[in-house]
This record gives C-alpha cells, sequence and structure tokens, in this order.
C-alpha cells in the first residue's frame, strides 16, 4: 500500500521516509476505523492502537504532517440521498473499509475527499436545543444583536396571554408568528424591542383561586386576602408560561416583561381612564348588559362566546287589544276580540314587558282565527312542541300579524287564518294593549330595521331592560325600564307570583304555564339557535339592566373609523370585521362587579349616592396606586385616598366596589409599555393575535387610544386563526385530540408513541400553514413535518461536511465560475430574494414550500448530487473542487440565515460547526447566526442570461427523462448504477444540439455532460441513422415543450471501472504507475503523491527518528 503514494525513486534506503508514510498511512487508514468503531467497548485493531499511540506523540510537526482532524467523517451519504440510480463508488468503498474490510481494498480511498464535520444528522434536540438557548443566554445574543443593529426601531407589541393556566397550541402558534417575525427584522439589521407581557386580573384568575379553597376558607376569604391569593397565583403562571415560551425558543426582553397587576401599569391605566372621563367620554347608568349570573358580573361582547347548539323555549303569545287612536278607527269594528300576535325565545322577560313593536313600514294583516286542528298538551317541560289553550272562551278571535306570515303562522299553528284587513305598521303606532300578567296598558310602538318578516310574527315584545335594541326604543318612547331579576339570575320582588324562581330555568316554565293558563299561549316549542355564554363558566347569559359604568363609544366613532383605515390589516379582509364590529358598536360597559382588579376610582356620597369622580381625585389616586398598588384601594381608608380638599368631608363618601372590565386592562397596554418605555414606539409597528380579537384587545386598544390620543395605537395588525385536530375538530380533552405543545417539543411517556420532535420541528409547522385560515395539526403532520426537518438537516450537514477544509482565499471569482455553477448561484439568489419578500409580507407558508422544493428537493437531488463527484476524488484544490465549494459556502451561508427565523435552533447549530469564520462587512466576525445579518448577494448572480436560465432549465428537465431510461435500463439488468452506462442523445433543434456536443468535451469537468447525468459517457448523434446505434438497447424520446425531441439511448459504458472513482473510462490499465485509474485519477494521485514527498522533504532528522520510535 505505501509503495502505491510515492515515486518509484524512493528506494529503501530511505527509511526514515518511508516510516512516516507508514505512519501516515495507518493514522489515514485508523481514523475511519476508529470513526466506524466509537460506541463499541473495545478497540482491538492495530491500526487503532497505532492512532492512540501516534497521538501521544510529542512533535508538534509530525502530529500536524499526520493531518490529524477532530472532524467526523461521513461512512455512508445519508445526508444527501438520491434515487438508487446513482453511483456511490468512493463512498461505497470508504464505507466498506471503515466496517473492517481487507485493507488490499480500495487502496486509493485515502485519495477521496470525503465529507468531515461533527454537525449530526440527528439532532438529539432534547439536548441540544436547551443547550443552545443557554449559550444564547449565557452570550446575551439578542440584546447584543439589537444594540449592534443600526438600521431602525421595530416594536411589535405583545397582546397579553392570560396567567390562569398552561399553555396550549394557539399560544406557542402565537408566540411563534411573533418570535419569527422579530428574528427576521433582527437580520435585516432593526433594534427589535419586543416586550413581553401577561394579562392577570379577571375572574378566571379568581375563580381558580376559589376553586383552591374548600368552604371553610372561602367564608373567611376577605377582599384583600382574595387578591394576594389571585397575584399570587398569576405570577406563578407567568413564570410557569414564560419557561414555556423561552423554551418555543422565542426571544424577547423577559427581565423586563410587563404584567398587568404591577402598580406602574395599573396607574397608567387609572390614567386612561381619568382622560376618557375628563373628556366626557365615561359615564354610569342603568341599561341592559350582558350579565353571567354563573359569574354574577356584567360580561363584554369579547367575553361572550356563541353556542350553535342551544335550545331555548320559543312561545307564540297574545296581547289583547284594548284601544286604538282615532287615527286608527278602522280597527275599532274588532275590539273587544283583537289580539297582537307576538313571538320570543325568552318568555322568561314577559314580566318586563313595556311594549309591542312594530316595523312602520311593514303590511300587517288583521286574521280571523278558527278551524284549531290540534288539542293542547298539558305538560310544558317535555320539550316538544305545544299547543296552547288561547282559543277557549273567545267564539271569534282576531290576531294581527305580518302580511308576509299568514300563511307560514297558518301552517305552524294548524289554525286557519282568514284575512279580514290590512293595515300599515305606521297605522299601529300609538295602539293600545293589556299587559298579559299585570293588565297595566303598555303601547305600541314603532321599532326599527330589526323587525323582520324572517321569522315569529313581524310584532316584537319589548322590554327595555332586557335587551339592547328594546333600551333603544325604550328610550325613544319613555318606556318604563323594568328588570325584575337580581345577579343570581333569579327573579325579585318586582315579579310579583315568579319571585325566587331561576329565569333560565323553573322561572321561564313557569312564565310559560301562567300565559297558558290565562289563554294567552298559542304554541310553545324547542328552537335550536346561536346563543351567547360566558366564556369562563360555558352556561348561559341574560340581557339584564343594572347600574354600571360605561365608555360612550358614540363620542369617538367616526374617528376610529378613519383610523381603521389608515392601518394596514393582514389579511385584507380583517379589516370588514373590525370595522362591522366598531361601526355597530353599543356603549361599552367597562364595569365588573368582581374583586381581583383595577378599581374604578369613584367614591360615593353615602345619602345621595352621587358619585364623586374628577381630574384631581382621579390624579390622587393615580399617585397612589403608581407607588402601592391597586391594593390600595382595598386597605386605605376614604380619608386617604380623597385629595386634600376633600378630606373633611370624607365620612360622606364610600368607596366604589367595581372593577374595571379586563380587556380595559389590556386595552391600555399601549399607554402603560409603549408610551412609557424609552426603548419602545408608540404607535406599535405591529400587533399579531388570534382573529377573536377583533372584538377583544385589538379594539379595546384602538377605542382607549382614539379616545385619549385620537389615533390607532398600531401601524399594522396581523390576525391569525384557530388551531384545530387533523380531522378539523376543535381541541378538547373530551375528545382526546388535544395536541400538548410541551409534548411535541419533549414527547411523551411513551417516547414511542409520542416521540420528541423538537421546537424547531414545531416551529416548522407554524411555517408550514397559512395561519389567516383555521391551521390543522396532529401525529400525521407532525411526522411530514420531522421528515422534511430532518432531510434539510441532512443537506445543511452536507454542505458543512464539504466545506472542512475551505478557506475564503480559496473562493473562485464569479467569472471563471462554470456555467453550472453559475446557474446555482443564479437559482440561489432568486430563492434569497423570493424568500425575503414572503417574510416581508408575512407570507410564511411561501416561505416553507420555497425551502422544501429548492433545499430538500432541488438543490439535493440535482447540485449536490451532481456535485459529490468532483467533491470527493476531483482531487482536494483542484479547479472544479474549490469553484464547487465557492458555490456551497454561498448556500451554507445564505440557507442558514434565510431559515433562521423559523429554525433558529438548527441555523445556529449549523453556525456553531462551520468550519471557518465568518465576517460581515464592517470587519466584524459574527460567533452567532443573527450576528451575520440578512445574505446581500452579489448582484452578478442575478445576471447569468436568460438564455442560459432557458438552457439549464431544458438541461433540468431532459436530466430527469435521462434518469427515467437509465432506471428502464437497470430494471432490464444492462446495468447497475448509472455509471456503468453510456448515453446516447440526438436533438432535433441544431443549435439545442451543438449546445449539447460542446458539452461533451468541455472546458471544465463541472460542466461535462456525462458528470451532469452521472453516467460515464455521452455521446451525440448527428443523426438516427447512425451505426453506433445497433449496439443501443434501450431507447426512449422526450417531446419537449418547444416541440423538439430528444431522442435517448442507453447501452453500457465504454472501457473499464476506475477503481478510485468508479466512472468507466477506455483509459484503464494504460497507465503503469496506476493501471487501476481512469485519465483524472491518475492526474490526482499522481499530484498527491508529489505534495506528500514535497511535505515529508521539510521534516527534520530528529522528528523523523521519533516517528520511526513511534
Amino acid at each position: 500500500m505505501e509503495a502505491t503514494f510515492f515515486p518509484k525513486r524512493i528506494t529503501a534506503s530511505n527509511s526514515v521516509v518511508f516510516a512516516l508514510a507508514r505512519a501516515k498511512m495507518a493514522m489515514q487508514t485508523s481514523s475511519y476505523k476508529l470513526w466506524s468503531l466509537k460506541s463499541c467497548s473495545s478497540l482491538r485493531e492495530t491500526t487503532s492502537v497505532s492512532l492512540l499511540n501516534l497521538r501521544s506523540s510529542s512533535s508538534a510537526r509530525v502530529f500536524s504532517l499526520m493531518n490529524m482532524t477532530h472532524y467526523s467523517t461521513y461512512s455512508n451519504d445519508d445526508s444527501c440521498p438520491s434515487g438508487k440510480r446513482r453511483s456511490r463508488g468512493p463512498v461505497m468503498a470508504a464505507k466498506k473499509r471503515s466496517e473492517g474490510a481487507k485493507q488490499d481494498d480500495g487502496k486509493y480511498k485515502d485519495t477521496v475527499d470525503l465529507p468531515k464535520t461533527a454537525f449530526g444528522l440527528r439532532a438529539n434536540s432534547t439536548v441540544r436545543e436547551p443547550e443552545l438557548q443557554k449559550i444564547w443566554d449565557d452570550n446575551q445574543v439578542f440584546k447584543r444583536v439589537v444594540e449592534r443593529n443600526n438600521g431602525g426601531t421595530f416594536v411589535l407589541h405583545d397582546g397579553p396571554p392570560y396567567a390562569n393556566g398552561d399553555l396550549h397550541m394557539g399560544h406557542a402558534l402565537n408566540k411563534i408568528l411573533k418570535d419569527i417575525i422579530n428574528r427576521y427584522k433582527l437580520l435585516q439589521n432593526f433594534r427589535v424591542q419586543y416586550v413581553p407581557g401577561w394579562d392577570c386580573h379577571g375572574l378566571p384568575i379568581e375563580l381558580k383561586v376559589l376553586q383552591s379553597l374548600d368552604d371553610d376558607a372561602r367564608k373567611e376569604l376577605t377582599p384583600l386576602k382574595l387578591r394576594n391569593k389571585a397575584a399570587k397565583f398569576a405570577k406563578s403562571t407567568v413564570q410557569s408560561q414564560m419557561a414555556s415560551f423561552k423554551r418555543y425558543g422565542v426571544w424577547a426582553d423577559w427581565d423586563q416583561h410587563y404584567l398587568t397587576l404591577h402598580p406602574e401599569y395599573e396607574a397608567a391605566q387609572i390614567e386612561v381612564f381619568g382622560q376618557m372621563a375628563i373628556q366626557g367620554f365615561i359615564y354610569r347608568g342603568r341599561k341592559p348588559v350582558h350579565w353571567s349570573p354563573s359569574s354574577r358580573t356584567a360580561l363584554a361582547e369579547a367575553e361572550l362566546e356563541y353556542n350553535e347548539e342551544h335550545v331555548s323555549k320559543s312561545i307564540y303569545a297574545i296581547f289583547r287589544l284594548v284601544g286604538v287612536p282615532a287615527s286608527s278607527d278602522s280597527l275599532k269594528e274588532f275590539l273587544p276580540n283583537l289580539c297582537l300576535a307576538i313571538w320570543t325565545t325568552t318568555p322568561w322577560t314577559i314580566p318586563a314587558n313595556a311594549a309591542v313593536a312594530v316595523n312602520n313600514k311593514l303590511q300587517y294583516a288583521i286574521v280571523e282565527v278558527s278551524s284549531a286542528s290540534v288539542d293542547g298538551s298539558t305538560s310544558s317541560g317535555d320539550g316538544k312542541k305545544r299547543f296552547g289553550n288561547f282559543m277557549k272562551g273567545d267564539k271569534s278571535l282576531h290576531l294581527i300579524v305580518a302580511l308576509d306570515l299568514v300563511s307560514t303562522l297558518e301552517s305552524k299553528w294548524g289554525l286557519k287564518l282568514t284575512l279580514k284587513k290590512t293595515v300599515l305598521g305606521s297605522d299601529l303606532e300609538n295602539c293600545r294593549y293589556t299587559h298579559p300578567i299585570d293588565s297595566r296598558e303598555c303601547p305600541i310602538v314603532v321599532g326599527g330595521d330589526y323587525i323582520t318578516t324572517e321569522s315569529g310574527t313581524g310584532l316584537v315584545h319589548t322590554a327595555p331592560g332586557h335587551g339592547q335594541e328594546d333600551y333603544v326604543t325604550g328610550l325613544k318612547y319613555g318606556l318604563p325600564l323594568v328588570s325584575p331579576v337580581d345577579d343570581d339570575g333569579v327573579f325579585t320582588e318586582e315579579a310579583g307570583q315568579f319571585r325566587g324562581l331561576d329565569v333560565l330555568g323553573n322561572g321561564n316554565v313557569a312564565v310559560i304555564d301562567y300565559l297558558d293558563e290565562h289563554l294567552s299561549m298559542v304554541m310553545v316549542e324547542p328552537y335550536k339557535h346561536k346563543y351567547p355564554y360566558d366564556w369562563r363558566t360555558k352556561k348561559p347569559t341574560i340581557f339584564r339592566a343594572t347600574e354600571q359604568w360605561f365608555a360612550s363609544v358614540e363620542g369617538f366613532r367616526d374617528t376610529a373609523m378613519d383610523a381603521i383605515n389608515q392601518v394596514t390589516w393582514i389579511p385584507s379582509q380583517a379589516v370588514n370585521r373590525i370595522s362591522a364590529m366598531t361601526s355597530g358598536r353599543s356603549d361599552w360597559c367597562i364595569s365588573r362587579q368582581r374583586t381581583w382588579g383595577v378599581p374604578i376610582p369613584v367614591f360615593y356620597h353615602v345619602e345621595s349616592k352621587e358619585p364623586l369622580m374628577n381630574e384631581e381625585t382621579i390624579d390622587h389616586i393615580k399617585s397612589i396606586i403608581s407607588q402601592k398598588g391597586s391594593d390600595a384601594w382595598w386597605y386605605m381608608a376614604v380619608e386617604e385616598l380623597l385629595p386634600e380638599k376633600y378630606r373633611d368631608k370624607a365620612s360622606n363618601y364610600e368607596k366604589g366596589t367595581d372593577t374595571m372590565d379586563v380587556w380595559f386592562d389590556s386595552g391600555s397596554s399601549w399607554a402603560a409599555v409603549l408610551d412609557k418605555r424609552e426603548s419602545l414606539n408608540y404607535p406599535a409597528d405591529l400587533y399579531l393575535e388570534g382573529t377573536d380579537q377583533h372584538r377583544g384587545w385589538f379594539q379595546s386598544s384602538l377605542l382607549t387610544s382614539i379616545a385619549t390620543k385620537g389615533q390607532a395605537p398600531y401601524h399594522g395588525v396581523i390576525t391569525h386563526g384557530f388551531v384545530l385536530d387533523e380531522r378539523g375538530l376543535k381541541m378538547s380533552k373530551s375528545l382526546g385530540n388535544v395536541v400538548d405543545p410541551r409534548m411535541v417539543i419533549e414527547g411523551g411517556k411513551n417516547q414511542k408513541e409520542n416521540p420528541p420532535y423538537s421546537a424547531d420541528v414545531l416551529r416548522l409547522w407554524v411555517s408550514s400553514v397559512d395561519y389567516t385560515g383555521d391551521m390543522l395539526i396532529g401525529p400525521q403532520v407532525l411526522r411530514q413535518m420531522s421528515d422534511i426537518y430532518r432531510k434539510l438537516r441532512g443537506t445543511l450537514r452536507f454542505l458543512l461536511a464539504n466545506l472542512h477544509d475551505w478557506k475564503a482565499d480559496y473562493t473562485v471569482p464569479y467569472s471563471d465560475l462554470p456555467m453550472i455553477d453559475q446557474h446555482a448561484l443564479y437559482q440561489l439568489a432568486n430563492v434569497v430574494n423570493n424568500i425575503r419578500e414572503s417574510y416581508d409580507s408575512y407570507q410564511f407558508f411561501k416561505i416553507f414550500q420555497v425551502i422544501q422544493r429548492f433545499v430538500i428537493v432541488d438543490l439535493s437531488n440535482f447540485y449536490l448530487d451532481v456535485a459529490k463527484d468532483r467533491l470527493y476524488v476531483g482531487g482536494s484544490a483542484s479547479f472544479t473542487r474549490r469553484s464547487c465549494q465557492t458555490v456551497l459556502e454561498a448556500h451554507l451561508l445564505s440557507i442558514g440565515r434565510i431559515i433562521a427565523p423559523i429554525l433558529p435552533h438548527l441555523a445556529e447549530d449549523m453556525w456553531q460547526h462551520l468550519p471557518f469564520q465568518y465576517m460581515a462587512e464592517d470587519g466584524h466576525v459574527a460567533k452567532f447566526v443573527f450576528e451575520s445579518r440578512w445574505p446581500e448577494l452579489d448582484a452578478e448572480y442575478l445576471s447569468f442570461p436568460g438564455e442560459e436560465v432557458d438552457f439549464w432549465g431544458k438541461i433540468l428537465e431532459l436530466r430527469t427523462e435521462v434518469n427515467k431510461a437509465l432506471e428502464v435500463a437497470r430494471s432490464g439488468k444492462l446495468i447497475g448504477s448509472s455509471l456503468e452506462a453510456k448515453l446516447y442523445l440526438h436533438c432535433s433543434n441544431e443549435s439545442l444540439a451543438e449546445r449539447l456536443n460542446k458539452m461533451c468535451e468541455p472546458t471544465n469537468e463541472a460542466d461535462a455532460l456525462h458528470r451532469i447525468f452521472i453516467t460515464s459517457q455521452v455521446e451525440i448523434l448527428n443523426s438516427l441513422q447512425d451505426e453506433r446505434i445497433k449496439d443501443v438497447q434501450y431507447t426512449g424520446e422526450y417531446l419537449m415543450e418547444e416541440g423538439d425531441k430528444i431522442w435517448i439511448g442507453v447501452s453500457r459504458a465504454n472501457g473499464s471501472k476506475c477503481d478510485r472513482c468508479w466512472n468507466y473510462s477506455p483509459q484503464v490499465g494504460s497507465f503503469t504507475e496506476h493501471p487501476l485509474l481512469c485519465g483524472r485519477c491518475h492526474t490526482v494521485v499522481i499530484s498527491l503523491q508529489a505534495r506528500d514527498l514535497d511535505d515529508l522533504s521539510k521534516v527534520t532528522h530528529s522528528e523523523a527518528k521519533e516517528a520511526i520510535a513511534q
């Protein structure tokens, strides 16, 4: 083996040289042996022992000469897989030797430049990701990158998640989307300011505390004790959630996070409230609000969720008309047997009825009722349709209903409705009817456009104390505001015989039964419809008039609508949703009857109950809270809470007990965070939350900002949909379809069923979905993401491993690069530009698609596949290898950075394994990937001529067809690997044929057509009549898009197989010294021997003696 590596002029007397040569060969052989045996308990091979002995050498120069390396070497080609058709000669030879084959085999293996890297194919994410995160933390990478960047500030304001439990997949999606954006902006040289926050007040946390206590503990719970426990729970949850967010790889200013319970935050919130109050936007009034009996508090629209499956007891009832104005004399002929027919899904509100509303533009019919076809049922609790007793006692009964609904009602009721007269709705105004329960007279009024003929009777039972539209109509007519229901949803004394009954339960049934007994019910039936539920308790709510504090949206609605149109909404249709919700919003109920929250800073006169709240009192309370927190409101006396000028009257006042809506808390974050911290900007560049926040945080932030600053708190808003399981179902514990982000990252107890996929795989999934709609995730989706991640990691590993000996000085100028390399750089530049555009437009799923197609498919299957020949056997310092490495370096540095926002752990892991330093244009050495900034590729890369782009597109098409032909030949046993084949091509297009012919004998090996097809030879035929065709066993034809035909023939390659590169060549056997080599490999081996001899000639006598002794 030794003699093969050196010229014949070296004689046996050169013992020093031969000793060193043997030592070097032993080291080179044993290095592969050691890699393959690294997991064995015993290293018995003599070569391994030799290696260990060599490593103990005291001679630094001999150690250097032996070319010791700490890189692992590939024993196979897993890093860049391709089809079975491909030859893997040098790699497979090395693999055989590493697995213990005889040393006589593959004697040229040590002349092959195999890839070397310590970057593993397996991510080992449960260990490696935390290691990388610790490196970032220890080196304060986020902070140092921000401080070094000078391209302007970028502020993505964090919408505070609720601090009341473990994180779910929606949290992960949201935070990872934000992190992708922030990391991209870092690479774009922005000073990214991202302050994470948490929403810490409100009922959910209060309920968590109460649920943790037994009955005795609850009885002893004072407001302050409850608040202390709630604060402790919230802070503990924040720490837990923060740790999870960090594990996702999210970068943020974690040490400077904001909590809505921080005193400085609460003070800023009080300031916003005060500014709105001073401008007259805050008022106290009694009006119907969404009320949760289960939570005993008012709710904002954003605190509701609508149950599509809710079933109400709907009734058709009649109210007897008793008087008509002079303008409606034509109705008198039907009295006293004329009734109004109404329909309602809330029978329990009938006791609060104050009017019946009609649409003044609708036609109404007076119909005679007859021919009852069914008898009434006696049970009202069976949940089925039941007809009432309203026909009993009246020989002649007439009803008023909408004309368009006569036939519908006739069919539904099973009655004959005979038309007697029609009138306009406006003709019915001011008619009077008798209330069906307490016999008081009530008017018919004209309502709004909410009265239609889509359902019901066209006449609407109106209870201003129990409905927003009813309330508005009641204001117009001065109707009484009756609401005989308490905080628990139970009828009060005001409801008479119904007092003490639950309005959503037995109280509802009692009202129905009463109407039936008094001949006022036509029919009751179950009605399934969308109904508002308390989002926390998951129980139905009611509309109920109470004394509350409101923000008058009407006062600044127009300004808000104008501001909405100045904001960039993603997706663009989101503007329609926020516009509709804002334009139709009623006044905002901002008071809550709970203990855990920021107090509404108001005092009430003990006797008159008049509120005391002005600029002085609010400022004083704000200053106290800024120092002591909102707990001060509960433990300080009224005298201390009032400003100096009011203290002598303190005994006349008492503190209010209401707290602010939590949406007012979070909706003030722009004031408490953006407007108070010097490093941040107001308005923020971006808000990003779920689509449900159009009626939540987006809107509350908009309203408070518009009311006090006159502008929106954000320049742009991104909304995302909800995460569903793989079947498109909502996740729930009862269905067992919950995908826990922690389990995705760390794996479950049974890691075969629930393997650890890594934070990067989770992030890759986030980038793969179109977040503007609902997204699916589950085991199958995660397996697909994991497979894509593994292939991407393999590609990066290949790039790293083939740059193990790279130096920047080796870079080949662009103009000197082979055309295949120039084309590869052109493709890379286009990919980088396309991905940058997708990042800028926040379309991350397009980035995922481009990366998957280019890096994993196009790059690996073509360029890297073809490159292996010149990388492994072209010669270490050959032009073609250095030109290829020039391209590989550009790809490695570019791909690593363009994936870094999405896959930061993978990108950083790759960066820490770079076999060279990366220096930015300003001379800064980037120790971490995010210090390197976005790749700015040479403009020359995009100057690749258009005709060349088209030509290489044809080459790629042709290569696909050639591969098919080779596969057919392989299936027919003509060839094994593709290197055993010779291709014949005939092209009908003369110019294309001429170009292909030139590529058969190019100026460099890289552009050679047989290298591109990975065959041993390619010949271009001028005619299909060529005699050589008779030896071709497998043929085919390919029709190109332009209509040109290319004939493809496959035969066995000429010549013998080269023992080094496994290409077939007639030159094999023609070299006396190396009869098993082709011409190229002979040249490479001779040059290596000459280089080794030159190195050995520089070794001193003492160094040589030491080597011999060892």
